[in-house]
């Protein structure tokens, strides 16, 4: 800076303070872009307070009086002060917060902003606020030494600006999109405070207030580059989870425009007791049960709230609550619910209405059996049928009731388990082999029936000689078993596990069906590739590991 002369750093001031004025007033041109009302209008007096902030900037630089400065520099702060209304105004409406729409608060800014420009107007009876006087360094201008009150009504000014970066942050830092650039814009916003310091502590720059600079930067940035992230984040924000703002009393305090689509009987000002505007809400908070059933637009939705209380337990200074959509998991439950009572009734189908009559041919056929030759070719092929309807029988009611979801859960050692289900499968001269070990969470007894499925099947097909290998998977969380038998061709491993599906004349097909059962009632998923054998190998990934 001290290479360049005083009459063009004069001139480098009043261009970029200019330059900041037009940013802030060209920037009007863009507003009918922006979709919502209220944050268009907050964006309005945004601009127009920050951008009259940086003429009178100039006005105060130019000016050839010491009077007129004073003029200029008494403006500035009022337009200043109402700038910091106008931010504040602007994140709550970007934010789809109410605080800008609530009257007490409104009372209360006009209050404040009644009283400090009273305070700054009547600087020249008390000049608690500044005092001037001329420099002629780095080049002729009016130094202003400011006061107790002007650091008084600086520190709240600054205090409700850091309200509005903190609505804005939490936004951008907890929504599913981009908001690096957003993030940036607004970070600039903050930088002339270190231009603030710079010339307060040191003459590299002048005492003057830089923030509309900052503004302006963050005004063309938004209106002429991001307006389009701008507007999408906006929009994704309409579509998160309802949110109420409860005060110490419970009484809402504030909420953001999900909440008020999907409640209507909630006024914008608020302040309503939270149990005869919203006494479903407030039931649902006061009961165990967290989850929310809500009828809207023709459907029923279903929400899981939450409370987030503020302060400490002895003095709560309020709470947020927030609702979360989970009608997709709470619908597909429900439908599990009802695939459960199907099957049962399926199930119930299978072993009294199909067995009893089953019972009763094997009953009269042993009556009639000693009438009958015992070479009689009649007499095996109807002990063979019985028996098979009765393997069909128990498969089914098997398969029924191993497709239910799982409920109760057990910590499962791999080699435990399958060494279990080894002794209890005919193997004969087949051996099992474990490479590996794991735990898994997993209901044991339908996994016992799952290994012992799957040795079956290798044993019916790989042969009384079998070498079988179980172990964990090296990548997915998982288990396989696998085999050295003749394997699966690829083109029928979309159909094994289908029910009743078989190549073997004595098999049932149900082996099979009843594995992919027990792995989908558990949230786990089975898929067959070939193993290093050449043979089978059953693969189960998805699998909640123990540690």
């Amino acid at each position: 800076m001290g290479l360049l002369s005083s009459s063009l750093l004069f001139s480098l001031y009043v261009v970029v303070f200019v330059l900041a004025a037009l940013g802030c007033f060209g920037s009007l041109t863009r507003l009918q872009r922006i979709s919502d009302v209220d944050t268009r209008h907050g964006m309005l007096a945004l601009l127009l307070t920050s951008g009259g902030w940086a003429t009178t900037h100039v006005g105060f630089l130019v000016s050839p009086t010491k009077q007129l400065k004073l003029g200029w520099y008494v403006l500035g702060l009022i337009f200043g002060l109402a700038a910091v209304g106008a931010w504040l105004y602007f994140c709550s409406a970007y934010t789809n917060r109410t605080y800008h729409r609530n009257p007490r608060y409104r009372r209360l800014a006009v209050g404040v902003f009644v009283v400090l420009v009273a305070v700054k107007v009547t600087n020249p009876l008390h000049h608690g606020y500044f005092t001037a006087t001329t420099l002629a360094t780095p080049f002729s201008h009016l130094s202003v030494s400011t006061g107790p009150l002007h650091w008084t009504a600086m520190g709240l000014s600054y205090a409700l600006a850091f309200v509005g970066y903190f609505m804005l942050l939490e936004l951008f830092t907890v929504i599913d999109l981009n908001t690096r650039p957003l993030m940036l814009l607004v970070g600039i916003t903050g930088l002339p405070v270190t231009m603030n310091l710079i010339g307060y502590t040191t003459p590299a720059l002048i005492d003057i207030t830089y923030e509309p600079l900052g503004v302006a930067v963050f005004a063309v940035g938004v209106m002429f580059v991001y307006l389009d992230r701008f507007e999408a984040v906006q929009l994704a924000t309409e579509q998160d989870s309802p949110i109420i703002s409860l005060d110490a009393d419970n009484h809402i305090r504030d909420t953001n425009r999900a909440a008020r689509r999907f409640f209507p009987e909630i006024t914008t000002a608020g302040g309503e007791p939270l149990e005869s505007t919203l006494p479903s809400v407030a039931e649902c908070l006061e009961s165990e049960n967290e989850l929310l059933e809500i009828y809207h637009d023709g459907e029923i939705r279903y929400f899981r709230l939450t409370e987030t209380q503020y302060g400490t337990v002895k003095r709560g200074l309020g709470s947020t609550l927030t609702l979360t959509d989970v009608t997709e998991r709470e619908q597909y439950q429900k439908e599990l619910e009802r695939q459960n009572d199907r099957l049962n009734r399926f199930a119930n189908l299978i072993s009294h209405d199909m067995r009893n009559p089953l019972n009763v041919a094997q009953g009269r056929f042993e009556l009639v059996r000693e009438d009958l030759e015992s070479d009689d070719d009649n007499v095996a092929a109807i002990e063979r049928a019985h028996t098979r309807m009765e393997t069909l029988i128990d498969e089914i009611l098997t398969l029924a009731r191993d497709g239910q979801q799982v409920e109760q859960w057990d910590a499962v050692r791999l080699s435990t388990i399958a060494t279990d289900c080894w002794e209890m499968v005919d193997t004969g001269d087949a051996e099992i082999i474990i490479t590996s070990d794991l735990t898994f969470k997993a209901n044991p007894d339908r996994v016992k029936r799952l290994f012992e499925n799957l040795f079956r099947n290798a044993i019916d097909h790989g042969g009384s000689d079998v070498a079988i290998t179980v172990g964990a998977l090296d990548g997915p969380a998982g288990f396989y078993v696998a085999d050295d038998g003749p394997g699966i061709p690829e083109s029928e491993r979309i159909n094994v596990f289908d029910p009743g599906y078989t190549t073997s004349d004595t098999s049932t097909g149900f082996g099979l069906a009843i594995v992919s059962e027990i792995a989908t009632a558990h949230g786990w998923t089975i898929r067959i590739t070939d193993s290093s054998a050449g043979g089978a190998q059953f693969e189960i990934v998805d699998v909640e590991l123990v540690k």
